[in-house]
């Protein structure tokens, strides 16, 4: 397994006539925890995406534990992805089973082994999240912070070589927020995994990441460690860690002036 788990070189993608990702290249190695970061519509859940296999880059290469993705075949791409753990944004619990079988429903899904050794891996990846006491609960009686531990552990169950979590820290309590930053940060160390983190929350990603990308227009416009980041003179990058209202990100989108919106030419003419 090579030591960079997810590489990216000079991958571009477009829907259409529309440019999502140029030119990007990035490389996540074992043991890290990166931070995709940047505005809505920069291009990060299509990066996801990518990694996933769900769809292909229109130039440049994409690897995944060693294996170019852009030319897998359905079979191998079902292969690779027994390699990849998600956490969906709101966790994406099935709602008809209980928590046990919700951790279950990969290990039933993609493995041979007995009942009884699904029975005690469940136990262990609740555990790790702290939620084996709930074990025979429905989704519908968790809060929401529990919701996402439980997916998290579903997420684990494989054991994959790489994480990918979309907006983990969304809609989430300030205690259950640092309880599921600690758990990424945790179960990437014990695991030794790769861990892909879109994101817009700046303090919790930054405490827990090992680096970060900024997107911006489909291109990586800035990179670094949490360090750099906060100490970065880059303007998008002090925008956005900042929360500035105006600056590279316009306020205002472009338009015509506003005088000739109005018809005020016309009316002082």
């Amino acid at each position: 397994m090579p030591s960079s788990l997810v590489q990216f070189e000079n991958v571009s993608f477009a829907y259409g006539e529309r440019s999502v990702l140029a030119d990007v290249s990035l490389s996540i190695k074992r043991g890290q925890v990166v931070a995709i970061m940047g505005g809505s519509g920069s291009g990060k859940t299509t990066l996801l995406k990518l990694i996933g296999g769900q769809i292909r880059p229109d130039q440049g290469k994409l690897s995944v534990a060693g294996d170019d993705v852009g030319s897998m075949n359905e079979s191998r791409l079902y292969t690779m992805r027994q390699k990849l753990g998600m956490l969906f944004q709101f966790g994406a619990l099935f709602t008809d089973l209980s928590v046990f079988d919700n951790v279950a429903f990969p290990l039933r899904e993609r493995s041979n082994l007995p009942e009884s050794m699904i029975h005690d891996l469940v136990l262990m990846k609740l555990n790790a999240v702290g939620l084996r006491g709930v074990s025979e609960q429905m989704p519908s009686e968790l809060s929401g912070g529990m919701a996402r531990r439980v997916a998290l552990a579903r997420a684990i169950a494989l054991d994959p070589n790489v994480m990918l979590y979309d907006e983990p820290f969304t809609g989430l309590d300030p205690i259950s927020l640092a309880t599921i930053g600690k758990l990424i940060r945790d179960l990437n160390d014990a695991l030794g995994t790769a861990s892909v983190i879109v994101t817009h929350d700046v303090e919790e990603s930054l405490s827990i990441v090992d680096y970060v990308y900024f997107l911006a227009d489909g291109k990586i416009v800035a990179e670094g460690t949490p360090e750099q980041v906060r100490a970065s003179t880059h303007p998008f990058v002090k925008q956005f860690i900042n929360g500035e209202t105006d600056g590279p990100v316009a306020f205002h989108k472009p338009a015509a002036p506003y005088a000739a919106d109005l018809g005020l030419e016309q009316r002082l003419a």
